[in-house]
């Protein structure tokens, strides 16, 4: 049993944009979303691509589509997470894919966590061959969302009681653990490891980062090339590809360190 893992905030950090919008799309065509809701989530997603999450736009739109859906079969939710599975692949960043393989070769688990419906996100973990997800879950009784949450609504502050209960289930140390997200929001659940690493942070997650000399990465959003920044130049690159090198101190570490400064990581100018 891996006695760490890496935690990943779902979007535009695990993949680039927004689940939601695909999301509520699908759902409305299978009749679980209204055309007034497309047209919200949709100036969500936009407001989302723009500025990032201030904590009132997509997460809140998950929020509402958990509790929009009550009455429907859990069947059908899963159905809508099978179809919307080719397009949040899609989406999946190369780099991530990378760091993804990059601790499991670190016998570490890794784990996407996110506000969006655990049956959406569930799917998407096993596909990319990461432990699991841990999503929202909606209440169910017989076989039917009743609208209400099961469990902590797994963002800001609930992703944190979401890893933590994971971390005692799995008897994971999370001050050497690893936590990747691009928003302010999630300063808690990057907070709560040893290993925080800001991926394309807003402006105050950035922030965050360089005061705190945390790892902060710049992953390409349009393309398969990766450009890194480092919290504190040369010394911040250093702790930068201690991420990647994921804590080893044997053979292998050099060889994962080289292998990161290659692909990946390059110093602030």
């Amino acid at each position: 049993m891996a006695s760490s893992a890496a935690f990943f905030d779902l979007d535009r950090t695990l993949i680039s944009g927004a689940s939601a919008f695909p999301l509520g799309v699908e759902a409305w065509r299978q009749g679980l979303a209204s055309n007034p809701d497309i047209g919200r989530w949709a100036l969500s997603a936009l407001s989302f691509r723009l500025m990032g999450d201030k904590g009132d736009s997509t997460d809140d739109v998950k929020g509402d589509f958990l509790s929009g859906i009550a009455g429907a079969s859990v069947q059908a939710l899963e159905m809508v997470g099978a179809a919307v599975l080719p397009k949040l692949v899609a989406r999946v960043r190369p780099e991530s894919r990378k760091l993804i393989n990059l601790h499991h070769e670190a016998g570490r688990d890794t784990w996407i966590v996110s506000a969006a419906p655990h049956e959406i996100v569930e799917p998407l973990a096993r596909s990319l061959g990461m432990t699991g997800a841990i999503g929202t879950r909606g209440k169910v009784v017989a076989g039917h969302y009743t609208g209400e949450l099961d469990g902590p609504f797994v963002y800001g502050a609930g992703k944190v009681d979401a890893i933590e209960k994971i971390a005692a289930d799995y008897g994971y140390d999370l001050e050497r653990s690893y936590a990747y997200s691009d928003s302010v929001s999630d300063l808690p659940m990057m907070e709560a490891v040893g290993h925080p690493v800001a991926v394309n942070p807003d402006s105050e997650l950035d922030s965050v980062s360089h005061e705190r000399g945390w790892p902060v990465v710049i992953f390409a959003r349009k393309t398969k090339r990766a450009v890194a920044l480092s919290a504190l130049g040369t010394v911040g690159m250093a702790a930068a590809v201690g991420a990647y090198a994921l804590g080893r101190k044997h053979g292998r570490s050099s060889a994962l360190a080289q292998m990161a400064q290659r692909e990946f990581w390059r110093p602030r100018l």
